[in-house]
């Protein structure tokens, strides 16, 4: 619901300053909900889709936040699975968590490493009074990759990045 929201808000503003990115932006839109319901039910996806979909997710999210979110995605294993809506969330996550300004702007490396994706973000958390975040997102991934894969999801936290690797899933099984 905040991202739908959100998107809204950003489209509101989009239609007055550019009707033709506005379109676009409603298409990106379009994609990204599709992609949901087509794979609501579906276990694993292929890391190719998977990615298409990352970057319609992105797009929205670029014309939300400009040159405050950074984003660098380098994968070469297009060919793995992964568990569907599991890198947008990550993505999701650390744009919710974090302060992305001109001052901070929120870097959030993608890259492939060792049979995981990694999903890294610089940290700079949100002055927000005693909210603890439940984590759910988190452990709803982890609990899935339990069932997908034989390698756990690691989480890693230090001063300076929050790390989430993501095991890569051969597309013949386990």
């Amino acid at each position: 619901p905040h991202f739908l929201f959100n998107s809204l808000n950003a489209l509101t503003n989009l239609v007055y300053e550019d009707q033709d990115k506005a379109a676009l932006f409603i298409k990106q839109l379009s994609e990204v909900y599709r992609y949901v319901l087509d794979t609501r039910d579906k276990e694993v996806v292929a890391l190719e889709d998977e990615m298409r979909f990352l970057e319609s997710y992105l797009f929205l999210q670029k014309i939300r936040f400009g040159e405050n979110l950074l984003v660098e995605i380098n994968l070469a294993a297009k060919d793995k699975l992964v568990a569907p809506l599991a890198l947008q969330l990550l993505v999701e996550n650390a744009i919710k968590h974090n302060v992305a300004s001109s001052e901070n702007p929120l870097l959030i490396e993608i890259t492939e490493r060792e049979g995981y994706i990694v999903v890294e973000n610089s940290l700079q958390r949100k002055n927000m009074p005693e909210e603890k975040s439940p984590g759910i997102g988190l452990e709803n991934i982890k609990s899935r990759y339990k069932f997908l894969s034989d390698h756990p999801v690691v989480v890693d936290v230090s001063k300076e990045k929050f790390v989430v690797k993501l095991p890569l899933i051969e597309s013949d099984g386990r």
